[in-house]
C-alpha cells in the first residue's frame, strides 16, 4: 500500500546519536583512555564539550578540537570503536534497514564525525559509502590521531551548509538529526524540513527550532508515508504503567519505543479517567479499578496488563465488550507467596510474634507453652490453583498432611487428600490458609458460620483477597481464641499509596502476622513479573497472539512475513468470516493464512494477506456490522 512518493527526495541523515545511539567520540574516549586515573574526569570533560557543541552553544571547530586534543587516541583504538558503535546503532534504523537499502541512491550521511568509523556502520545497513560526507583524521607517522583534515568543509563552522549547497540536490530536501548543525541546513534555506531526532537524546535548543520531532525513524517514515517495519510508530503509542510495576517492565517498553508514562501510586476512578485518555496500554497491579465507566473515557485503550495474579480489580466483561485484551501473571509470583505462607506458618504455631514482640519490651518468656511443629498437622487449603497445589507439595515436604477444597475438580499432587466440601476441610484442618480467586461470589466466604467449624487453636492464613474474609468475624474469632495465630496479607479497604495510613481492627491482636499485601513483592517475582506481562502485551501490540488472555479467544500466531496481518474484533455472531471473505475475493486478495477463535461475546478474525491490496479493503472490513476493533499490521 506505501508507495515512495513521485517526487524526488533526499534524506539527509546525521551519524552521531541519530544513526547510532551514541556520540562516537565520546566512545572512542572510554576506550583511549583506558589506564589513565583521570580516565572519568576527562570523559565528563568531553561529553561536556559534545553537548555545548551539538546545542550550539560553542562552535563546531571549536567543539572538535578540544575532545580530539583531550582523547589522545590512536589508529589502533579505531577497530575496537567500530565493534562497539555496530552494536549501538539505533533500534528504529535496524528496524527499518529495508528503507535505507531500497532509498540508498537517495539517502546521505552528512556529519561532523569521521569516515574511518561512520563507513564501516552504514554500508552496513545498505547505505552507499560515496553518500557518506564526513571528517577524515590526521594521523603522525606512529598512528595517532593528531587532528583532522582542514580543507573538508565539515571540519568548519557551517559545514553540512556547505556539503549540501555543493551537492545541488534537485528535489524535496528533508534532513533528519538531533544537532544544531543539523537544523543550521534549513536554516540556509538548503532543505525542505528539518526532523528533530529524539530517540537517543532529546535537545531542548534543537527540538524548538524543528518543523516536527521524530522519537524514531519509524516516525518520520510514517510521517512521509514511506515504507516501514511498522504499520503504526510506537512513539505514537501511548503506555501508562501504574503502582510501581517493576523497572525492568519499564525498560521493555521503552526499548520499543513506546512513549511511556509512570506513576508510582494507584489511581481512583476520577483520576484514571482523566489520565487514560490517549492510553493504548494500561499497566496495573491490584489497586487500581478499571471499571466501566472509565473504560468510556480510554478512547484508545488496546490492552491491559495486570502485574499481578488477579483480575477481579478490572471489568472484564466491559473491556471484551470494548475489544480490550487483558492479561495477567498467574504464575510469576507464585512461589514467594508459598515461602511467605510456610513462613508465617511456623512463626504463628510456635507463637514467635509474641515472643519476639516481648523480648523488645525486655521481657524473657523461654518455655514451651503454645508452641508446637508443623509436622504431622493437617494443613486445609480452601483454593488448589497454581499456589495451592506448590503449597501443598512445600507443605507434604515438612512433614504435614495436606488437605483441599476446590470448586472445581483437581488431581491431588503428592499423598494430598481432597475434601467434599468446605465444611469437611473446615473442621479437619490444624491450620487453613485461603487461596481462592477473586470473584464477587467469594465476598465473605470464611464468615462466622465458618469460624465455628474449625478447630479450637487453629492457625488461619489469608494471602489471597481482602473481602472473601469477614473481618469482624475473624476479630471475634481471635479474641476469643478459636484462631490462635493469624497471617493476613490482604484487606477489603488498602492504603492506595505508602504515605496513607492502614486502618483495621486487626491491629494490636495477640499472635497476628499483619503484612501489607506482600505475598508476591519479593525481588525476584516482581522481575519475572515485569518481563512476563510486558511479553504478552508486546505479543498482542506486535504481532496479535493472544495466548494468556484473560477475556480474549486465546490464539498464538506465527511471526507475520511478507504479508500484512489484519486483525477484526466482533461481536460473536453468525456471518463474520464470511463477509469478510467476500470482501477478500471481490478485490481479488491472496490470503496468506486466517484464523479465527470465538468465546461467548467476541470473535477474533486474524487474515495475513498479500501486500498489495487497495486502501478500501480496510475500509470496508471496518464497516462490517458488529465491528468491535480492527486493526493492521506489517
Amino acid at each position: 500500500m506505501l508507495t515512495k512518493p513521485l517526487e524526488q527526495t533526499y534524506y539527509i541523515i546525521d551519524f552521531d546519536s541519530t544513526f547510532t545511539k551514541v556520540e562516537a567520540l565520546d566512545v572512542l574516549g572510554e576506550i583511549s583512555l583506558i589506564g589513565r586515573p583521570d580516565r572519568e574526569d576527562v570523559l565528563n570533560e568531553i561529553k561536556a564539550i559534545t553537548d555545548r557543541g551539538m546545542s550550539g552553544e560553542i562552535s563546531f571547530t571549536e567543539s572538535l578540537n578540544l575532545r580530539l586534543n583531550l582523547l589522545k587516541a590512536h589508529r589502533d583504538h579505531l577497530p575496537a570503536l567500530i565493534d562497539n558503535l555496530m552494536g549501538k546503532i539505533s533500534d528504529s534504523f535496524q528496524r527499518n534497514k529495508n528503507f535505507l537499502t531500497e532509498n540508498a541512491e537517495n539517502i546521505y550521511v552528512v556529519s561532523n564525525g569521521f569516515k574511518e568509523f561512520i563507513v564501516p556502520i552504514v554500508t552496513s545497513l545498505g547505505v552507499l559509502a560515496d553518500n557518506v560526507f564526513a571528517n577524515t583524521f590526521v594521523f603522525d607517522d606512529s598512528g595517532a590521531i593528531i587532528g583532522f583534515d582542514p580543507e573538508n568543509p565539515l571540519s568548519a563552522n557551517g559545514g553540512k551548509s556547505q556539503v549540501i549547497r555543493n551537492l545541488n540536490l534537485d528535489g524535496e530536501v528533508y534532513v533528519l538529526g538531533d544537532g544544531y548543525t543539523d537544523y543550521e541546513i534549513r536554516a540556509s534555506g538548503l532543505a525542505n524540513r528539518f526532523y528533530a531526532f529524539t530517540e537517543n537524546v532529546m535537545r531542548p535548543r534543537v527540538v524548538e527550532k524543528a518543523d516536527h520531532i521524530a522519537p524514531s525513524l519509524d516516525e518520520f517514515l510514517y510521517h512521509n508515508n514511506l515504507n516501514r517495519s511498522q504499520s503504526y510508530p510506537k512513539s505514537r503509542i501511548k503506555v501508562l504503567l501504574l503502582e510501581n510495576v517493576h523497572p525492568v517492565a519499564v525498560q521493555l517498553f521503552e526499548q520499543e519505543g513506546f512513549n511511556v508514562e509512570i506513576r508510582k501510586g494507584a489511581l481512583d476512578e476520577d483520576e484514571l479517567i482523566e489520565a487514560i485518555r490517549d492510553v493504548s496500554i494500561l499497566g496495573i497491579r491490584s489497586k487500581t479499578n478499571v471499571t466501566a465507566r472509565v473504560l468510556e473515557h480510554a478512547n484508545k485503550l488496546m490492552t491491559v496488563g495486570a502485574f499481578c495474579i488477579g483480575t477481579n480489580q478490572i471489568d472484564l466483561d466491559a473491556c471484551t465488550r470494548k475489544g480490550i485484551a487483558v492479561f495477567n501473571a498467574p504464575y510469576s509470583n507464585t512461589r514467594s507467596v508459598v515461602e511467605l505462607a510456610i513462613g508465617e506458618i511456623i512463626m504463628l504455631i510456635r507463637s514467635i510474634v509474641p515472643k519476639s514482640n516481648l523480648m523488645h519490651q525486655g521481657g524473657w518468656d523461654k518455655s514451651a507453652k503454645n508452641s508446637f511443629e508443623v509436622r504431622g498437622k493437617k494443613l486445609g487449603l480452601v483454593g488448589y490453583g497454581n499456589i495451592g497445589t506448590q503449597l501443598s507439595v512445600v507443605a507434604e515436604a515438612l512433614g504435614m498432611e495436606v488437605y483441599f477444597y476446590d470448586i472445581v475438580d483437581k488431581l491431588a499432587l503428592g499423598n494430598a487428600r481432597k475434601c467434599k466440601s468446605l465444611d469437611e476441610l473446615l473442621a479437619i484442618a490444624d491450620i487453613i490458609s485461603l487461596h481462592t480467586d477473586g470473584r464477587k461470589e467469594n465476598k465473605n466466604l470464611i464468615s462466622y458460620r465458618e469460624f465455628s467449624l474449625m478447630k479450637a487453636g487453629v492457625i488461619f492464613l489469608n494471602l489471597s483477597r481482602g473481602h472473601i474474609v469477614d473481618v469482624p468475624a475473624l476479630v471475634d474469632a481471635i479474641e476469643r481464641g478459636k484462631v490462635a495465630g493469624a497471617g493476613v496479607d490482604v484487606f477489603p479497604h488498602e492504603p492506595k499509596t505508602n504515605n496513607e495510613e492502614f486502618v483495621s481492627a486487626l491491629r494490636n491482636l495477640p499472635n497476628v502476622i499483619l503484612t501489607p499485601h506482600i505475598g508476591g513483592s519479593t525481588e525476584e517475582a516482581q522481575e519475572n513479573i515485569g518481563n512476563f506481562v510486558p511479553g504478552k502485551l508486546l505479543e498482542y501490540i506486535n504481532n496479535g497472539s493472544t495466548y494468556g488472555s484473560v477475556n480474549f479467544p486465546e490464539l498464538q500466531l506465527p511471526l507475520l512475513k511478507g504479508a500484512h496481518r489484519l486483525l477484526h474484533i466482533h461481536a460473536n455472531v453468525p456471518g463474520i468470516l464470511a463477509k469478510m471473505n467476500s470482501i477478500f475475493a471481490k478485490y481479488h486478495i491472496n490470503i496468506h493464512g486466517q484464523y479465527l477463535k470465538t468465546n461467548e461475546q467476541i470473535g477474533y478474525v486474524i487474515t495475513d494477506v498479500a501486500k498489495e491490496y487497495a486502501e478500501e479493503v480496510v475500509d470496508e472490513l471496518k464497516k462490517i456490522d458488529n465491528t468491535i476493533k480492527f486493526r493492521l499490521l506489517y
